[in-house]
């Protein structure tokens, strides 16, 4: 029964990764403003459809399980899982500033590699495939470009606010194209790791290659919609996960 509480703890945090791409796709950053908790009105606004409130109530959830299981199993990993999330929710609620332009990009990329790394560490738990991150990190050493680029995507984000777009261009003269830019160059690094490890990580190579068509899409859709890009930004989270499971699980097709 404990296992199955893990498991739905797994999918809760990855489940908010794609819930905070919906917030980012539909415009819903600031929908409940720069204040938390927010509880005036929550259950209307939820009733409505508004995804920043479904993701503060998820990550509020995901708090509470995280206390529990520290709790009924008290080991390394249960506590850095609890540390994880409560430094994250900090930096969620700083990224409300970083969104208002009163926060720098610096804050939302450090907020998107502790959001994942928080699920990693509770698939670890679930798993028990490797130890800890560490030894996680030290037998696919494509995940340190993995994180590299979940950086750089998080301060592109923030960087345009959810409401600027970055705008085409042939060389980078503004901070976001020079951000997004370094982004892409992340993204080659990343490939190329994967690519020098092929046998082990093929079939992380062929969600990349489908997920750097969908990344153009996004670009495209920020430029034309800079407030509400749409459904492509979740869907491009939802890819970003796939790859890293298939890295964890060293899915092969040799």
């Amino acid at each position: 029964m404990l296992y199955y509480y893990f498991i739905f703890q797994v999918i809760l945090a990855f489940g908010i990764v794609i819930v905070g791409g919906t917030v980012e796709g539909y415009g819903y950053g600031l929908s409940l403003g720069t204040n938390w908790p927010y509880t005036r009105d929550m259950p209307v606004k939820a009733k409505a459809g508004d995804p920043e409130v479904w993701h503060r109530i998820l990550a509020t959830l995901l708090g509470i399980n995280a206390v529990i299981m520290v709790i009924l199993v008290p080991r390394a990993l249960e506590i850095t899982g609890l540390i994880l999330v409560i430094i994250t929710a900090l930096l969620g609620m700083a990224t409300l500033y970083t969104l208002a332009g009163k926060a720098p990009a610096l804050v939302q990329g450090l907020h998107d590699i502790l959001a994942y790394s928080t699920g990693i560490t509770y698939l670890l738990i679930v798993t028990g495939l490797y130890g800890n991150e560490l030894q996680l990190i030290e037998h696919n050493i494509p995940l340190y470009f993995f994180f590299f680029v979940i950086f750089m995507g998080g301060m592109t984000t923030g960087q345009r606010g959810y409401q600027r777009p970055i705008g085409y261009f042939r060389f980078p003269k503004t901070k976001s194209q020079w951000i997004w830019s370094i982004h892409g160059i992340a993204v080659l690094l990343f490939l190329f790791s994967l690519s020098f490890f092929y046998y082990r990580y093929s079939i992380a190579l062929i969600i990349i290659a489908v997920q750097i068509i969908v990344g153009i899409i996004v670009f495209v859709s920020v430029n034309k919609s800079a407030s509400r890009p749409g459904a492509i930004v979740p869907i491009h989270q939802l890819f970003t996960i796939f790859i890293l499971m298939s890295i964890i699980f060293q899915l092969t097709l040799f």
